[in-house]
């Protein structure tokens, strides 16, 4: 019997996969890495069900792009230039950034009762990101071309420019400080000084990106230094959301089913605070940033009052805002395992709306036509569009199951190198 238990390093991980396919043949092998194991878990579940998402979504994807390029995208010249993709991106890259501020909590700033969600948080920091950029790619066309024709071209006038900059050093870091986690390193002096770093860089990053769009003058929907702030701390409540649903995620939705730190934690009202926080400062702004929009005057904000009339916009508020809001304030619901769950959900449905309605809405009135152009433009995502959103979902989810089911994501200082029965990933028969 081969008992793999979480692996040390990369290395470890290949001797044991090479292991186990020459004792268990090909078949037996393909079956036993398609489940995650032999027996069934709700990591395995996920990641099964993401990696066979992943793979019919990007074929999808690449198919279209292939027999109709860009078009497929809805890459057109209506005046949405930016479609559904780049939502995504920001959605994605912003949760990422909720998570390492999230993940600061404990070690940056001393909180250690958030210890037991710090290494999940930093996990799907990595994966979120991973999942945006993934997302980016098909928009982009050419990809790889960044790789060389950012930093060559050196536009340091850009915000484009150090959002690509920051987000690298945010992803390079977040992956260095995830590997000290992996070998039990928390309190060392470089462990420290990486988390530091890892958080500065976030906060530089979302900030970047929210410049990026508050810099556009011509786009007065996205114009000004709120936005990056506005990013920045609805990015905040993304992670909280996120860190939330995906732990009960991967155990059941049931928090018996946790480790002893992990459920008392999940079990206090500390994190349901913080989570309510977060949502009362994001209602205020979005709340307070459509107030504005709708009374003004100034060309170009036509799109408020086309947004205040769709459902979407309200169930964004009362539904994935105020109720998780004032869930999560009440004593008699913030500890409940339904409500924290539902939540959460709600809160990312929102999230999510919110970057759309955020950088489509912008891109509604026609550019230089002026007012007396009364119609705004239409604009429904094409279906390989959704496709490609639904592969970010995807590959979240592939990623998220093997790093719950080889990693430990649950480990904190208090429970040690030597751990809990969760190290024990699989075992496989002779």
């Amino acid at each position: 019997m081969i008992a793999i238990r979480e692996p040390r390093d990369f290395a470890e991980v290949f001797k044991t996969l090479m292991a186990m396919w020459r004792e268990e043949g090909t078949v037996r092998f393909a079956r036993t890495v398609l489940r995650l194991g032999h027996e069934p878990s709700a990591a395995g579940v996920m990641w099964s069900i993401g990696l066979i998402g992943t793979l019919i979504t990007f074929a999808w994807c690449m198919y279209m792009e292939v027999v109709e390029g860009h078009a497929a995208l809805n890459m057109l010249s209506d005046g949405i230039n930016w479609g559904a993709q780049i939502p995504t991106y920001v959605f994605f890259a912003l949760t990422s950034s909720g998570l390492t501020m999230i993940a600061a909590l404990p070690m940056v700033f001393g909180f250690k009762q958030f210890y037991p969600i710090a290494k999940r948080a930093i996990w799907l920091a990595i994966i979120t990101l991973i999942a945006g950029f993934a997302v980016l790619a098909f928009e982009l066309g050419h990809p790889f071309r960044m790789l060389w024709a950012v930093p060559t071209g050196l536009q340091i006038m850009s915000p484009m420019f150090w959002m690509g900059v920051f987000y690298t050093i945010d992803l390079i870091l977040l992956i260095i400080k995830f590997y000290l986690l992996w070998q039990d390193d928390w309190d060392s002096p470089k462990s420290h000084m990486v988390g530091i770093l890892s958080f500065v860089a976030v906060i530089l990053a979302s900030g970047m990106l929210g410049l990026l769009f508050g810099s556009v003058v011509m786009r007065p929907m996205w114009y000004g230094s709120f936005t990056s702030i506005y990013f920045m701390l609805t990015a905040a409540l993304s992670g909280a959301a996120m860190i939330v649903l995906s732990t009960y995620m991967a155990y059941g939705f049931d928090r018996d089913n946790m480790p002893a730190t992990l459920k008392t934690l999940a079990g206090s009202d500390e994190l349901p605070k913080v989570f309510a926080t977060l949502a009362g400062i994001a209602l205020v702004m979005i709340l307070t940033r459509f107030w504005t929009g709708m009374w003004t005057n100034l060309d170009g904000m036509e799109g408020f009052k086309k947004l205040a009339a769709s459902p979407w916009f309200h169930l964004e508020i009362w539904v994935g805002l105020a109720l998780p809001f004032i869930a999560m304030m009440h004593p008699a619901t913030n500890r409940k395992v339904g409500w924290q769950v539902a939540s959460a959900a709600l809160v990312l449905i929102a999230m999510f709306i919110n970057r759309i309605e955020f950088v489509i809405s912008g891109q509604l009135v026609p550019l230089f036509k002026g007012t007396w152009v009364n119609s705004l433009i239409d604009y429904t995502p094409s279906f390989t569009e959704w496709m490609s959103i639904a592969m970010g979902f995807f590959i979240v989810l592939m990623l998220y199951g093997l790093g719950e089911k080889l990693f430990r994501l649950h480990a904190s200082p208090s429970t040690g190198a030597a751990g809990e029965t969760a190290k024990v990933v699989t075992s496989v028969p002779a």
